[in-house]
């Protein structure tokens, strides 16, 4: 759907990336790897975003670091727009708010990393009641036409998940937020 908007496929998913994401940071050669496109053609498109204001860099060493440039005045729209085309953003409404004691939400996997893999992975802190996560995740996947996949953990047991995957998490929903 961004498609439609934006002509360019890899400033879509440089968009995905980063505003998923806000605190990852990568670098020219790793996205032209992930995104099997040329370094010239991420390249361009990293300076369009970066002259538009919407990414920041930073040196390490001979590397140039690229991230989302949080304090843009259009920040917020832009990543809530990302969450709304991948679909994250029904899948709290719809799923999260509904089903029991949950503490936190977090979306790790590919979505994590700015990818649009098809594969939602979310962990939900808490208890929840597991049939009735099971029918409002297949509401959820018939929305956003993705598959959703769910685990459901000890604030104690994320902790450990979270250091033996060293995979990047965000925070989508809190009961403190």
């Amino acid at each position: 759907m961004l498609d439609a908007l934006i002509t360019s496929k890899t400033r879509v998913r440089l968009l995905v990336k980063f505003f998923l994401n806000p605190t990852m940071k990568a670098y020219l050669r790793e996205l032209a790897k992930e995104f099997d496109e040329s370094t010239n053609s991420v390249r361009i498109e990293l300076n369009r975003l970066k002259d538009a204001g919407l990414l920041e860099s930073s040196s390490k060493g001979n590397t140039i670091l690229y991230q989302a440039k949080t304090s843009h005045p259009l920040f917020p729209e832009i990543k809530s727009i990302v969450s709304k085309i991948t679909g994250i953003d029904s899948v709290i409404e719809s799923v999260i708010e509904r089903l029991g004691s949950i503490d936190n939400a977090y979306l790790i996997g590919d979505y994590a990393k700015g990818k649009d893999s098809g594969v939602i992975d979310i962990v939900m802190i808490g208890s929840v009641n597991k049939i009735i996560l099971q029918e409002l995740i297949e509401k959820a996947e018939e929305l956003v036409a993705r598959k959703i996949r769910t685990m459901v953990m000890s604030s104690d047991e994320f902790g450990t998940y979270t250091k033996q995957q060293n995979e990047p998490f965000l925070l989508l929903w809190s009961k403190s937020l």
